[in-house]
């Protein structure tokens, strides 16, 4: 298995799997199930951007948060084994669920 390390401000998220069913119990068909979700788990932090002075700034998530994020941000990424995880700007996460 392939191991993400992001790099600068990067976050490595794994999306929460896609809901195939509503809670009412009716079936999405697939054009539907299809949209991104917006929720996920960080799995990887990068050390934080490069400042003018030469030092890093922190990062506000850490490895094991839910997170909610920009619907259309950061880069989809899928490893060897079909597992898709969200290489994502900290900036593009909006909020960590607790």
């Amino acid at each position: 298995m392939a191991t993400l390390r992001p790099l600068g401000d990067r976050v490595v998220i794994k999306p929460v799997a896609r809901e195939e069913k509503t809670k009412g119990g009716i079936y999405l068909p697939d054009t539907a199930s299809k949209e991104r979700p917006m929720e996920g788990t960080v799995i990887a932090v990068g050390p934080g951007r490069l400042l003018d002075n030469g030092k890093r700034a922190d990062i506000g998530v850490n490895v094991d948060d839910r997170v909610v994020f920009a619907k259309y941000g950061g880069t989809e990424f899928k490893t060897e084994d079909d597992v898709e995880y969200l290489i994502i700007s900290e900036k593009d996460i909006m909020a960590v669920i607790e």
